[in-house]
């Protein structure tokens, strides 16, 4: 099973992400994850990605496709896995197609979990209030704004993945804003009927 889940943050990715993980026995693959661990494991990439970073830049398309190239060639991925913040941009899906073509493993599905803004600020807002009132840490970036900023973010550069993968056919919507347990049931009958 190899799939994409796209969506703005807050939308639910890494819940259903964690489910599918546990059912299929496949890895949730996130693109921050990855490029820690290549850094960490000073793999040639890690080096080169480690360099770039420390210089104040951001790192590459083609240093990011090279990560997730040899992330799925680890063996945890041999049943599949699960891409979460990744591919970002139409260039990565194309580097993500000729990749996985060149693997012999072409996608299964790709689900976007459609959600109003709106409501995910007031969640967020929600969750915030909820963590001070019962004495826990905020994160820094837990605030309307910065929140703002990453919804802004992700329309610019990730939502018109959603327009690729409709042209390619492999786009499947679903309702985000639905409980847990039904946006779970959504995506196993899309994953059933492949």
């Amino acid at each position: 099973m190899r799939l994409i889940l796209l969506g703005p943050p807050g939308a639910g990715k890494g819940t259903q992400a964690s489910l599918l993980t546990a059912r299929y026995s496949i890895p949730q693959l996130s693109t921050g994850d990855m490029l820690r661990a290549a850094v960490a494991q000073q793999t040639e990439v890690g080096k080169r990605a480690k360099a770039v970073m420390d210089a104040g830049q951001l790192v590459s398309d083609e240093i990011v496709n090279q990560i997730v190239s040899e992330r799925i060639d680890a063996e945890d991925c041999r049943n599949g896995f699960i891409l979460d913040g990744y591919p970002r941009t139409v260039p990565q899906a194309h580097a993500l197609k000729d990749m996985l073509a060149q693997k012999g493993q072409p996608l299964d599905a790709v689900i976007e979990l459609k959600v109003d803004e709106n409501a995910l600020v007031s969640r967020m807002e929600n969750r915030v209030a909820e963590t001070l009132a019962n004495g826990g840490t905020v994160r820094s970036d837990d605030n309307v704004e910065a929140f703002r900023k990453r919804l802004a973010e992700y329309r610019e550069k990730t939502a018109p993945l959603s327009e690729h993968y409709a042209k390619t056919g492999d786009l499947k919507q679903l309702n985000g804003m639905a409980s847990v347990d039904e946006v779970s049931k959504a995506i196993e009958e899309i994953l059933a009927s492949k």
